[in-house]
């Protein structure tokens, strides 16, 4: 059974048990349209409305990392007709970097795994990067002047990003986005040099040449070249070995009062 079916199961009880609500139920997405969680809540919508027999709305609310959509699900209603497509940031990184309007961990309550999926690091074709060993080559020896984007402060993108400067004894600047599909559009333009991406959002541009992918936080990269991986000792050069960021996940929340 795929995670995606194992969701529509999880959620279609969780709602049956409770009675539908009398009105469309509504998805919050804490990133902006156009980027893997957007795209990922609009084929798991797709197919929960179905079988429900219900409307279901997504709601993009970017920024803030995604905290802006947790909190508008934190205090929410509870009787079902708004879901949150949570993100790990805001659930597991941000709470311990900042002081929140709300807690996730009372506020919120978790329905299941909605999609696990790992990054791949991309960089612009513009900047001549052809290779993770040229990557890490080129940081060292201009620190600084590298740039990578995320989808906002304390996203898991940030904090690839970051992991990778602590590990790879690097110095590239973080430059925050309301979600992956600006990034995208600014990596793309060469405004930014590089991105953890998902590979839904990253795939068509790296077809294209536009976008040159480097490495995955997953077990192996097949549109690498060649296929590296930050945890793979063969991936880097001898002056650094990164340890490689854990994949992204995306879970379905509701407000804590919402019966299960």
């Amino acid at each position: 059974m795929t995670m995606r079916r194992l969701m529509l199961t999880a959620a279609q009880a969780a709602l049956l048990a409770q009675g539908l609500p009398q009105k469309s139920i509504t998805i919050v997405v804490g990133f902006a349209a156009g980027g893997g969680a957007d795209t990922a809540a609009r084929i798991i919508a797709k197919n929960l409305g179905d079988n429900l027999g219900q409307s279901i709305v997504i709601d993009n609310r970017p920024g803030s990392g995604g905290n802006i959509a947790h909190q508008i699900a934190a205090t929410g209603p509870t009787d079902g007709s708004l879901i949150l497509f949570g993100s790990v940031g805001p659930l597991t990184i941000t709470p311990h970097l900042m002081k929140l309007p709300y807690d996730p961990f009372k506020d919120l309550a978790p329905i299941t795994m909605g999609v696990n999926f790992p990054n791949v690091l991309v960089v612009s074709a513009e900047t001549g990067i052809k290779s993770f060993a040229d990557f890490i080559a080129y940081a060292k020896k201009n620190p600084g002047k590298l740039t990578f984007a995320s989808t906002g402060p304390g996203s898991a993108s940030h904090l690839a990003g970051e992991l990778f400067n602590v590990v790879a004894n690097i110095d590239t600047v973080h430059l925050p986005y309301k979600g992956g599909a600006p990034a995208m559009q600014d990596l793309v333009a060469g405004r930014v040099a590089s991105y953890y991406s998902t590979f839904s959002t990253a795939q068509p541009f790296i077809e294209t040449g536009k976008l040159i992918p480097l490495a995955s936080t997953g077990s192996r990269c097949p549109m690498c070249r060649p296929s590296p991986n930050p945890a793979s000792p063969a991936s880097v050069p001898p002056n650094g070995t990164p340890s490689s960021p854990r994949p992204r996940c995306q879970r379905p929340s509701s407000s804590a009062g919402t019966p299960s």
